[in-house]
């Protein structure tokens, strides 16, 4: 059974979803030259915040176009109940946000060190996400 969204949502259409596509893809193009550097020490902590940043904006994105709405709550968790109501594949793309989620902290604000391996899989996590949000914007 899929999370019900809780928290606060605003109402969203088409155009909002697609300048959070534009957010998405940047923060997305920004995280893999970031994550080409090599900087072992903050190239992929960096890389992984610009994955979340780029993770989220697909969210919004993919559900402003299946949903009509996007999460507005300060904790960014809650928008994991409203993607999984999207349509296909809300139940991986929830994980995969859920996932990125995990990071965030660690990237954003943490003198936390994220390995080259998780800032990988963040990177991989927000293109599925932003590739299905593109998908339902066609």
């Amino acid at each position: 059974m899929s999370p019900r969204p809780t928290g606060r949502t605003q109402g969203c259409d088409r155009e909002q979803a697609r300048i959070r596509l534009t957010h998405a893809r940047a923060f997305l193009d920004a995280a893999g030259l970031i994550g080409d550097v090599d900087d072992d020490l903050a190239g992929p902590n960096v890389a992984a915040a610009l994955a979340v940043l780029a993770g989220i904006a697909a969210a919004d994105a993919a559900c402003c176009l299946a949903v009509g709405r996007r999460s507005r709550g300060q904790d960014h968790r809650e928008a994991i109940g409203l993607l999984s109501e999207v349509e296909p594949g809300g139940t991986a793309l929830a994980r995969d946000l859920a996932r990125l989620l995990d990071v965030k902290d660690g990237a954003h604000y943490g003198m936390v060190y994220v390995s080259h391996q998780k800032a990988t899989a963040a990177i991989r996590q927000a293109r599925r996400l932003l590739d299905a949000a593109e998908r339902l914007a066609l």
